[in-house]
Order: structure tokens, then C-alpha cells, then sequence
């Protein structure tokens, strides 16, 4: 079987890992992986698969509707011989299905998360329920995002399976990780709330920084370890030091392999405007690291809220603060979401499990069989 992923780029970011993630796990049983950026440029992430043999194609898309990207994308499906065209997100959706329209080449489209705010694009409305209809399958990372595809892209409910995102999980070495927080001079003893995301508004760091503020009050010897990049960096150093806690918050920057950072903190953070299946959500339950996030999207169908972690209302400052400092203050009521956390990840959000249900996506719709999805 050969397959190719379309996507906007292989940087860096959730849609990324989990099309890095497959194409490893897809790998391994044999199926043929190429992938297909259509903004042109191949992506950090992207460098290291080129490295490792799989072969990609760009192309510079233009504004509006890009006849020539849709060429390039046919002719790339006829000559390679491609059994599936993989569309990850929506516009290469829009384009991989023109591509391969009457080629035999099978569409399968997975929606990885939306913007926020997410609204109906009504200009959608006579398109998608047709494009629905002659797509063998389209998946939704979590049941939240499954229910934006049906209120805001009038995609019909029974067209849409949910395939929760997976990853291996991490095995950090504990030498590295003591040795890491003595670097980051960061006390021994010391407690460390943390998060790994891109720093962007829709994250939501802002509010991060004034709940931690407010722990600080109860927790005076707590840290924030906030790991990433991205277009608010500079905004959210300057709220740090004006909120008189920038020497509490630690600004990374970029790490390509986290477990390190992941495995240094007590409680992992996701403040989030709005979330589908968060990989470095998976990835801190994976190390049995307790979780506090925004009740969003995706959120609540991976923190079991009580059991492995907290849920709060999104936006609320006073709310994921008292989250936090509960979970602080209890030794006890961390080892037990601990081991809560680890059992969650091991059941439900392994690559294995979800490599499995893609590679049955692939062969029902190569044979043309029709399951009824949920």
C-alpha cells in the first residue's frame, strides 16, 4: 500500500507530530509513505523524516483557488501510483480531493483541530455536504472536533469517525532530567508547573501567567517552565516581569525532544482557548505527570478531571490557579493521578492503537468497504 500525506508543511506543531508519528508507525507494517507540503516548504520535522528516506514534494500555493497545486498534486498521484491521498486539515482537504478526483486514488481526510473562535462557514454549506459524500472517510481527532465538523462545515455527523491522536511514550533518562533542573537553576526541592506548547494566543499563556501568579502567593517556591516558541514570546516575557514574577518563569524556547523538560515538572499545564487531541498532553501522561487544562475541545475526553488531572473553564485565572494549588499541595493526590494518568495513556492514546485504526481506514476504503463510524 502507498500513500500520500498532504499537508501545509512539516514544522512544527500537533498536526506535524501525528503525521510523523503515523508515517513511523505505518512504516513498520510495510505501508509506503510520501508526503506532499503545499506551502512550499518541507519543515523542520519534515528534514528529519527526509533524513530517514521519506521522499517530499512541494509547491508554492497561491492565493485563491490554486489550479496549478491541483495539477501538481495529479500529477504527482499518477505517477507515483498512490492507493490513498491522506488530507490533513481542510484546504489540503480541498485540494487532495480535486487532485484525486477520478484517478482512483481514495481520499481520506482528518480535521485536526480548529481555530478559535471557530464559527459556520456558510459559504461551505452547498460544498462540504457533496465533498462528505464522495469522500470514503473523514476522521476527527476527538469527538469535539467531529461536532465542529457538523455545526460549522455542515458535514453529516454518520460521515465522521474519531481517531484520537497517539504517540510512543517518552522514556526519559533521570540522570538527564536532575541534571537538566540544576542547569535551569531551578532548587532541587523546588515545585515546578510546566507546559510545552506554541506561544500563541490561542494557547492562552496570558492567563497561565496570572494564575501562576496567584499559586506564587501560597506556593512561594514554585517555578513555571514554559517550553516553546512563537509569536508571543516577547509579549508574554514582558507580562512576566510585569506581573514581578519573571524570575519564576522560565522561557525556553524551541526543544525539539522535551521528555527532559516534560519529566522535571510536577503538574503540566494547558491553558488553552481551544485544544483537539494535544500531543504534549499525551506525552506528560505518558510519564504519569498530573495534569491541570481548560475544559475545551478535546480536553475533556483525554483528563478524566479528578482522576487524572483538573479541568477548569477556559479563561479563568482564579479557577486553573486553585487547580494548581490543590494539586501542589497533596503529595498523595499526585502519585495517585500519576499512576491514573499512565493507565489512561497505556489504554486509549498509544501510536499502536492509533496507527491500527488508520491502517483499517486505508484498507476499507482500498477495498471500498463502508463501516458505520461514530
Amino acid at each position: 500500500m502507498k500513500v500520500l500525506h498532504v499537508t501545509f508543511n512539516m514544522g512544527i506543531g500537533g498536526t506535524e507530530q501525528v503525521i510523523r508519528q503515523l508515517i513511523g508507525g505505518l512504516d513498520k507494517i510495510g505501508v509506503q509513505n510520501e508526503v506532499f507540503c503545499i506551502d512550499g516548504t518541507v519543515g523542520s520535522m519534515g528534514r528529519e523524516l527526509e533524513a530517514a528516506g521519506v521522499p517530499f514534494h512541494t509547491f508554492v500555493r497561491q492565493p485563491g483557488i490554486d489550479r496549478a497545486l491541483v495539477a501538481a498534486i495529479r500529477e504527482t498521484l499518477g505517477r507515483e501510483k498512490f492507493d490513498i491521498v491522506h488530507c490533513h486539515q481542510y484546504t489540503p482537504y480541498f485540494y487532495g480531493w480535486l487532485a484525486a478526483f477520478g484517478t482512483g486514488t481514495r481520499v481520506v481526510f482528518t480535521e485536526h483541530g480548529r481555530f478559535h473562535p471557530d464559527r459556520p462557514r456558510y459559504k461551505a454549506i452547498l460544498v462540504n455536504p457533496v465533498l462528505a459524500r464522495l469522500t470514503p472517510r473523514i476522521v476527527a481527532i476527538s469527538q469535539a472536533t467531529a461536532t465542529a465538523l457538523v455545526r460549522n462545515e455542515f458535514i453529516p455527523r454518520s460521515r465522521i469517525q474519531v481517531i484520537y491522536n497517539g504517540i510512543a511514550g517518552l522514556n526519559p533518562d533521570p540522570g538527564r532530567s536532575s541534571a537538566l533542573k540544576a542547569r535551569l537553576a531551578i532548587p532541587a526541592e523546588a515545585p515546578v508547573f510546566g507546559t510545552v506548547s506554541r506561544l500563541d494566543t490561542v494557547k492562552n499563556q496570558t492567563m497561565m501567567l496570572h494564575a501562576f501568579t496567584r499559586v506564587l502567593a501560597t506556593v512561594a517556591d514554585a517555578y513555571l517552565l514554559m517550553v516553546g516558541d512563537g509569536p508571543e514570546r516577547e509579549r508574554l516575557e514582558a507580562l512576566a516581569d510585569e506581573l514581578g514574577i519573571a524570575s519564576r518563569v522560565i522561557f525556553t524556547g524551541f526543544i525539539d525532544h522535551p521528555e527532559d523538560h516534560l519529566a522535571v515538572m510536577d503538574v503540566f499545564l494547558l491553558s488553552s482557548h481551544t485544544e483537539g487531541t494535544s500531543m504534549t498532553l499525551l506525552e506528560a501522561m505518558s510519564l504519569g505527570v498530573p495534569q491541570v487544562a481548560t475544559r475545551v475541545g478535546g480536553n475533556p475526553e483525554i483528563v478524566v478531571d479528578g482522576h487524572t488531572g483538573y479541568l477548569t473553564p477556559p479563561d479563568d485565572a482564579a479557577a486553573f490557579a486553585d487547580a494548581m494549588t490543590r494539586l501542589q499541595s497533596s503529595a498523595e493526590t499526585r502519585r495517585i493521578m500519576a499512576g491514573h494518568s499512565r493507565d489512561r495513556f497505556r489504554q486509549s492514546f498509544t501510536v499502536d492503537a492509533m496507527v491500527g485504526q488508520y491502517h483499517r481506514v486505508y484498507q476499507d476504503v482500498t477495498r471500498g468497504v463502508r463501516r458505520h463510524v461514530q
